[in-house]
């Protein structure tokens, strides 16, 4: 039985007292048992929402790592300090920082090696452009992303991590990809980690879809059997709509 996760990418929102609120608020909150909640705020409020989460089952997490260990990296935030905090997830390979700050996959195979050497849990994000859609050519770039990224993995270590497909074009746009589309995508994911480990692995792999999910359309794309769950992200930064996702 894969993990069901649904995880909330802040990104750059909220100030200290917006955060305070929406940890009490999810705090009264219920979702079903076996859903892991993952709340990922920007990184200077990790350890306050950690903190917040005593004692219950949601988990934090960070939207970013150096692929560095330690040393002179000015602004950087290595995996130590994450695991320091009580984090326990990193996403790693958002579309916005491929898009924005040039990262590139043998990059993010270094930082994938940080955040598994620190025992977190990597969500590894992939996901096609716009016009690599439209060219057809996004089952291409997807393995490319995979492949270069993750698949120098062990078997134990690829079963250590959660992979998110994100369609570029799908994301803060308002527009999803259909159920169908990211059903496809996630299977072609999926047959890839068979080839590549076995099947067996592939199985137990859990895989997100984050682009534009929102309450109205997360049962829809959670009911496909590829599909375990969400990596949201506008639509976390209300509590009432992440949960929504969550029960759905």
């Amino acid at each position: 039985m894969r993990k069901k996760i649904v995880a909330g990418n802040w990104k750059m929102n909220k100030v200290d007292e917006e955060v305070n609120s929406f940890l009490s608020d999810l705090l009264q909150l219920s979702y079903p048992s076996n859903v892991e909640l993952v709340v990922i705020p920007p990184s200077i409020f990790i350890k306050e929402a950690t903190n917040a989460f005593t004692n219950t089952s949601v988990k934090t997490g960070a939207q970013n790592c150096s692929e560095h260990t330690e040393g002179a990296y000015t602004g950087e935030l290595a995996a130590n300090m994450i695991k320091s905090v009580g984090a326990e997830y990193v996403v790693v390979g958002h579309s916005e920082r491929r898009a924005y700050f040039g990262e590139k996959n043998e990059v993010l195979s270094l930082k994938v090696n940080q955040v598994l050497a620190n025992k977190l849990t990597p969500i590894y994000c992939c996901g096609e452009k716009l016009e690599e859609r439209e060219a057809e050519n996004y089952f291409n770039v997807v393995e490319n992303q995979i492949k270069q990224g993750m698949f120098h993995l062990s078997e134990d270590e690829i079963l250590a991590c959660v992979i998110a497909y994100e369609p570029v074009w799908a994301i803060g746009t308002g527009v999803t990809a259909t159920s169908e589309q990211a059903q496809e995508m996630h299977a072609f994911i999926r047959g890839l980690l068979a080839e590549k480990y076995n099947q067996q692995v592939a199985n137990k792999i859990t895989i997100l879809y984050g682009g534009s999910c929102k309450p109205d359309n997360a049962k829809e794309l959670f009911a496909n059997p590829d599909i375990d769950g969400g990596l949201i992200g506008g639509a976390s930064l209300k509590v009432e709509d992440f949960i929504a996702i969550a029960n759905s």
